[in-house]
Order: structure tokens, then C-alpha cells, then sequence
């Protein structure tokens, strides 16, 4: 479809207002991109009713910048959704955006950004189904935000919690961690530092579901898998350990960390630990099904970085141990306040 807008082109109150304008933006973008048979033209989408139980969520994105580094603000609200329905075993069917757009965003970039929705729809191989669009005045919202919500299908048998950690069980995690947020650190140029850090930022449901049922379907034997977005890991660990009341021991060695992120980490002060990842998963799972997950992520390339990290243990309940290089072992602290604003 050929665009009727120019590269210098920008969003008005007009097309917000629900005339011709509003009109010829939806024509001219999200027509263009957004084309599934369920897409709605009237005032909801009409879908097929889901017989088993479903997975429903909702998230906002207000990353800044819009574009960094692996991604942009239109790939990580497809992945942020997918991969919230694909933890709890979900498969993703369905998803609603809502975009909120600052009075005088350039319509090009608006472009890409949809772009970038439907080609991660397509490697997720969901649909979106219906949206909104609204436009706020200058200064009332800092580029574009995207709200979105999907629904999922659970797989029979499936059930996963942040409550269901197990003492003797294994922890893991799909890959090296924190470069989403490192990303977005250096994106900001606030330091002045050269690096190659590109974000992990990945729909991960076709992962997820294949490790799942590489299982043999012992889904009892998979307690817990979160996605590490904001305050990463180790944040995650603390929700898991106060959530099961259980105690977590990780070993640092075991801790993958790309050397540029731990390069850049190392010089600002900062823990990989707590920073954001959006293509990565914790897994906490008995140790007879630890092999086949394994076999399973490194199939597919965005989880076969995988590694155990440690174990989850019948002491110091709440808590997360950590078990450094040298072979002391220290209490990693609960995150507190704000590392890195608005990185999803």
C-alpha cells in the first residue's frame, strides 16, 4: 500500500478528532500493517470463544527512548504482552493496543513503529485484533505510549506461580541478562560511552511452549517462570522467594553477563542483577525435567544462552543468597527506588 504522507508529516489534534484525518491515519498506518481476519471494523473484534482457561493481561509502554538499540517501543509492547501470556503457559491468540500520541510526532516514525508491531505479531504468530488511537496535546505525553492487552490459551494441565517454588528446585535463566536495560542506558547518551550493546528485547512463546512440552507434559515438575523486565533478576528472585516463602541461592560465576554489559556495569557501579531484560525468563523447575528445558531452549536462538544459576532452599525464607567469586556468600539487597526510568 503506497504512503500519502510525506516524510515530514505530523501527528495534530485532527487526527484525534474522529474526522477525515482520523480517517486517513488509520488508512495510511495501522490498516496498512494490521490486517488479520479478526481485525475489527465496528466498535469491537468478534473472536472465537477460547475452551479451555485463558491467560489475560494488560500492559503500558513508555520507554524513552522510542527507538534504541534491537528494538523499539512498538516490538517491546508485543513482546512485554506475549511474553507475560507465555509464562503461564499461555499461548498467545489474541492481543488490543491502544496508542496515546503526542500532538506533532512525526507520521514516519509513527510508521516504523507499527511496522515493527505487526512484524513481531507475525513471529509470535498472533493477531491484533482491535485498538485506539488518541491524541494528546504538546507537551501532555512524551512522544507515544502504547497500552496493550492479550489473551492466551493455557495448555491442559499448565499451571505456574510466582507461590510454587520448591525447596531442592533448580533456577534458571534463558540467557545473559541486563542488556535491555544497558541498552537503554546508552541509547539515553547521558554518558558519553561507546558501546555494543544491543537489548534482548523477543517474543518468547514459541520457546516456552516447545520447553514445556519437552517435558513430557510433567508440567507439576515446572513451578515458577517470570520474565525479567523491570528491576531484572534479582528482583525477580526476591518476588519468588517472598511469594513461596522459600530461600534462593544463586552462584555468580554461573550469572551470564554479556562483556560489554558487564564492562559498562563494572564502570557505572550498577548490577546486571537488577537490570531490565525483556527477552529473558527465569525457570524454576525440579531437577528431573532441568535437562529436557535445556535441550529444548537451545533449539531456538533467543533462549539457547541458557544456564542454572542455583537452587531454591529451606533456609533464610524471603531471602536470596548470593555466592560470589571468591566463595563468600552474601545476602543480595532488595531493590530500592528507581536504577533506570522508563526503560519498558
Amino acid at each position: 500500500m503506497q504512503n500519502t504522507f510525506s516524510p515530514d508529516d505530523r501527528i495534530t489534534l485532527a487526527h484525534g478528532a474522529g474526522g477525515r484525518k482520523t480517517s486517513e491515519l488509520i488508512h495510511d498506518i495501522f490498516a496498512k500493517y494490521f490486517k488479520g481476519p479478526r481485525v475489527a471494523t465496528d466498535d469491537a473484534a468478534v473472536v472465537p470463544v477460547i475452551g479451555s482457561p485463558i491467560a489475560m493481561t494488560t500492559d503500558g509502554f513508555i520507554v524513552s527512548p522510542w527507538r534504541f538499540p534491537g528494538g523499539n517501543i512498538g516490538k517491546l509492547s508485543i513482546c512485554g504482552t506475549v511474553n507475560d501470556l507465555a509464562c503461564m503457559g499461555a499461548t498467545p491468540r489474541f492481543l488490543t493496543c491502544a496508542f496515546q500520541i503526542e500532538e506533532g510526532f512525526p507520521i514516519a516514525d509513527l510508521d516504523v513503529i507499527v511496522a515493527s508491531m505487526a512484524e513481531t505479531c507475525a513471529k509470535a504468530h498472533v493477531d491484533i485484533c482491535a485498538g485506539d488511537t488518541k491524541v494528546a496535546g504538546k507537551g501532555q505525553v512524551d512522544g507515544l505510549f502504547i497500552t496493550t492487552t492479550g489473551i492466551g490459551e493455557i495448555l491442559p494441565g499448565i499451571e505456574t506461580s510466582g507461590k510454587y517454588a520448591k525447596p531442592g528446585d533448580d533456577i534458571l535463566v534463558s540467557g545473559d541478562i541486563g542488556r535491555h536495560g544497558a541498552a537503554i542506558l546508552l541509547a539515553r547518551g547521558d554518558y558519553g560511552i561507546d558501546a555494543d550493546i544491543t537489548s534482548d528485547c523477543a517474543p518468547l512463546s514459541e520457546p516456552i511452549l516447545h520447553m514445556l512440552r519437552a517435558t513430557g507434559y510433567h508440567f507439576k515438575d515446572v513451578h515458577t517462570i517470570r520474565d525479567a523486565t523491570r528491576g531484572g533478576v534479582g528482583t525477580v528472585l526476591h518476588e519468588i522467594a517472598s511469594d513461596s516463602h522459600v530461600g534462593i541461592e544463586i552462584n555468580e560465576p554461573d550469572i551470564p553477563v554479556d562483556p560489554a554489559v558487564a564492562g559498562l556495569t563494572g564502570l557505572l557501579g550498577l548490577s546486571p542483577l537488577y537490570l531490565a531484560c525483556e527477552g529473558r525468563v527465569v525457570i524454576i523447575c525440579r531437577p528431573n525435567v532441568t535437562e529436557d528445558i535445556f535441550r529444548a531452549l537451545q533449539q531456538h536462538e533467543d533462549t539457547k544462552g541458557i544456564k542454572r544459576i542455583g537452587t531454591v532452599t529451606d533456609s533464610h525464607a524471603g531471602h536470596v543468597m548470593l555466592k560470589t567469586e571468591i566463595g563468600t556468600e552474601v545476602l543480595l539487597p532488595e531493590p530500592t527506588g528507581e536504577l533506570l526510568p522508563r526503560i519498558c
